[in-house]
């Protein structure tokens, strides 16, 4: 019972030594700046997306020259090394074709046949070898693979890159602030607030050719570009493909004395 009150008394005693710390005055001159800084990493996970699309006037044919190519791809794959796990088939589908004008929907006494069958098989190809990425698609497009729907370069990473560059976003914050303020004559204080103002951005693609397809690559979000520093709000849009971008923002406000 005694260790029970004295734990009471301290965390009472907390609460009212921080309730008791002065508060900033309203009329408090203050400073508020932003940082950013963009940090890279060389990838370990290249996501490739490849379609095989046929078309013939007959639906077996079609699908035959299909599964005739997935089969080429298939021996491509494995003699390149990719594990059978990091291939993934992500969309199939068989359509009829028709002419370009076709009937109105509604008018159901003029139906018309298809003149073909179009099959399209979708699949995923996941390496962590950057410098395989070109030597496969080369291989793939010569078994007779048709569309490269784009590359995404990743990181396993990204957790630890994105701390080193949120640290740097905040130390380009603090620099800039003692040098505006030192131009004024003044130093600045303590920081009163701090928020992240942006992270990331949409994952890059490097697109060859496409059509639709149903996948969400949702998840954290990593860029291809080349620089990597800390900044005070320069210019950061200089790419180069092949390296995994990490970018922070933040904004703060110190006192300004």
């Amino acid at each position: 019972m005694r260790n029970l009150l004295l734990a009471v008394w301290f965390c009472a005693f907390a609460v009212s030594a921080r309730a008791a710390e002065p508060s900033p005055p309203a009329d408090q001159p203050k400073i508020t700046v932003t940082g950013e800084a963009l940090v890279y990493a060389k990838p370990d996970k290249i996501i490739l997306n490849l379609g095989i699309e046929t078309r013939d006037t007959g639906l077996l044919a079609a699908r035959r020259r299909n599964a005739e190519i997935w089969n080429n791809a298939a021996a491509v794959l494995k003699a390149c090394g990719v594990p059978e796990k990091e291939v993934q088939t992500d969309y199939l589908s068989i359509e009829p074709v028709y002419r370009i004008n076709p009937p109105a929907y509604n008018d159901f006494n003029d139906v018309q046949a298809p003149i073909g069958y179009q099959t399209r098989n979708m699949f995923v190809v996941t390496l962590s070898d950057p410098g395989q990425v070109e030597t496969l698609i080369s291989k793939m497009l010569e078994a007779g693979v048709n569309h490269v729907n784009g590359v995404e370069f990743q990181t396993t990473q990204f957790k630890r890159h994105r701390e080193s560059a949120r640290e740097l976003a905040l130390k380009a914050a603090k620099e800039k602030a003692e040098k505006m303020a030192a131009v004024l004559g003044g130093t600045i204080g303590r920081p009163l607030t701090i928020n992240e103002t942006y992270n990331g951005g949409s994952s890059y693609y490097s697109s060859w050719s496409g059509w639709g397809y149903g996948r969400n690559w949702g998840g954290m979000s990593q860029n291809v570009i080349q620089d990597t520093r800390g900044s005070g709000g320069e210019d950061l849009q200089s790419m180069a493909l092949g390296k995994v971008s990490i970018r922070a923002a933040v904004s703060v406000t110190f006192e300004l004395k």
